[in-house]
């Protein structure tokens, strides 16, 4: 029993080592992945060069970067009520329209003969925020050095970063799914669709789950009310 479990404590710790070596793989490959992105995607979906967790810290990092730059880009650049911001809201107005995006270009796979899966895409979509994360970051500090006369600066970086981001989301896609340009443009477009759908969809639930949730409520009231 004791070589046993002598035995199966190296094995964990090299696991342990193994993953973090991975992780680390996987957040440098983001370098690669931005300034070649056609090979990179390419990679990064059918040869598994990235993973789940990289992918996910780029996420978080994304919308840190956001919450931070409502906070702290000064008032030349962003008029931000900074005492009413809700870090939670904020975050989960870019994480939801995320997640459904992603969901939404999976679910649509197989009308459009695409080959990528859910992990895949979601990857993809990750990594593809890097710019936002390298631009817009310093950018929080650069804003409060800089005066409203070098406003041209500040605002062609920033679309510079956002013009990135979608460039690298559109070939992301397409080395993905393996589509050509012209496919890929129809593809994003169902996919906005798609998604606007799914959350019609849910918002009706929800109504429905509240007005029901009401009734039932309101029923049972009634009900104690009489028998009281």
């Amino acid at each position: 029993m004791n070589g046993i479990m002598s035995l199966s404590r190296p094995d964990k710790k090299a696991a342990r080592k193994q993953s973090l070596k991975e992780y680390w793989a996987g957040i440098r490959y983001a370098g690669h992945v931005i300034t070649h992105p056609f090979d990179g995607f390419w990679d990064l979906a059918h040869e598994n060069k990235g993973n789940v967790a990289a992918a996910t810290t780029y996420l978080v990092l994304f919308l840190l970067t956001y919450v931070l730059k409502l906070m702290y880009t000064s008032f030349q650049f962003i008029s931000a009520p900074i005492q009413y911001i809700n870090v939670f809201e904020r975050s989960g107005s870019l994480l939801l329209p995320f997640l459904v995006l992603c969901f939404a270009n999976w679910a649509l796979t197989t009308l459009f003969d695409g080959k990528g899966r859910f992990k895949d895409i979601y990857i993809a979509m990750c990594y593809a925020l890097v710019p936002y994360i390298l631009i817009q970051l310093p950018l929080i500090f650069v804003s409060n050095i800089i005066t409203f006369d070098e406003e041209s600066f500040y605002t062609v970086l920033m679309t510079f970063s956002l013009v990135w981001c979608l460039f690298l989301a559109f070939v992301a896609l397409q080395q993905v799914h393996d589509y050509s340009p012209g496919k890929t443009i129809v593809f994003i477009i169902a996919t906005i669709l798609g998604a606007c759908v799914v959350i019609f969809l849910v918002l009706v639930f929800f109504s429905l789950l509240s007005d029901a949730i009401g009734f039932f409520v309101s029923l049972y009231r009634e009900i104690a009310f009489r028998l009281n």
